[in-house]
């Protein structure tokens, strides 16, 4: 009996004994340690290991931090002259970004739906195609893209498809834990009636998850165009490549213009997704 209630007794606690006091009635009471030394003591040793591992030296901020304002201050002034060639590269990134989040969000919906555990009762299926999903979802979207140009080539094809990659996990891992919240009552009164599962879930389910489903696939758009100007990076077209380029040159007035032109795309598209979103929620 000792055994199974030292057992239940945390480490902390036995390492640490807690501290007895006597109350004015002559009863004694167990007063835990506080953890809060321990948890800062963990917290410097790990952070002192990161900067011995990291070579980080606070020194070179303090020496080299200047040019961080004199680039800003050339950004800040950018070559409108360079508009013209924005333009073009800004388009393929905009159609890239629909696109892809387009198919990724179409072919998400019905692999969340396998994925739910409350509408598909096999457990092994199931988690299978989750442990899938995570490997999908944990593949940054320059990797992806660096595999697509490799074997579809250069251009905008391989951007189109690393973001259809990045959207179909993303949506699909917030679409199945949305599904497993939803009412579960009129699908199990279809399926009593005699539905089918497509039949009771199209009827009683979707319409649930709808205004969550679209609200997930624009924000989706919003975290992709914002992924697609830095694709080029890897060869995968739009805005990225021309960024890279004024960054090799230098050309950092030439870099304001691509960042503003970004800026206000990205602007004008955050803003309308959220008013989207805020009428279907």
């Amino acid at each position: 009996m000792k055994k199974n209630q030292q057992a239940k007794v945390p480490l902390f606690d036995r390492i640490f004994k807690p501290r007895v006091i006597t109350l004015p009635n002559g009863h004694s009471v167990a007063k835990p340690r506080s953890r809060m030394p321990l948890i800062l003591a963990v917290l410097a040793l790990v952070l002192w290991a990161s900067v011995k591992l990291t070579g980080f030296d606070i020194g070179v901020i303090f020496r080299r931090g200047n040019q961080f304002t004199v680039i800003l201050a050339q950004i800040f002034q950018p070559d409108w002259s360079y508009f013209g060639k924005v333009i073009s590269p800004l388009l393929d990134t905009i159609k890239m970004s629909i696109l892809g989040s387009v198919l990724g969000a179409t072919l998400a919906l019905p692999f969340a739906v396998i994925a739910s555990t409350n509408i598909n009762r096999n457990g092994i299926s199931v988690g299978i195609l989750r442990f899938l999903l995570n490997i999908i979802r944990t593949l940054p979207t320059l990797i992806i893209a660096k595999l697509a140009a490799l074997i579809f080539g250069l251009g905008t094809f391989a951007g189109t498809v690393a973001i259809t990659v990045f959207t179909f996990g993303v949506v699909s891992k917030m679409m199945y834990e949305s599904i497993e919240t939803i009412d579960m009552g009129a699908y199990e009164a279809m399926e009593s009636a005699g539905g089918s599962k497509y039949q009771s879930f199209r009827v009683a389910c979707f319409p649930q998850i709808l205004p969550t489903y679209l609200s997930y696939c624009l924000y989706s758009l919003e975290m992709n165009i914002r992924a697609a100007a830095i694709l080029g990076y890897v060869g995968a077209g739009g805005l990225g490549l021309l960024i890279n380029e004024r960054v090799g040159w230098r050309d950092y007035h030439g870099l304001g213009m691509l960042l503003l032109c970004l800026f206000v795309v990205v602007f004008i598209i955050e803003n309308t997704s959220q008013y989207l979103r805020r009428k279907l929620s």
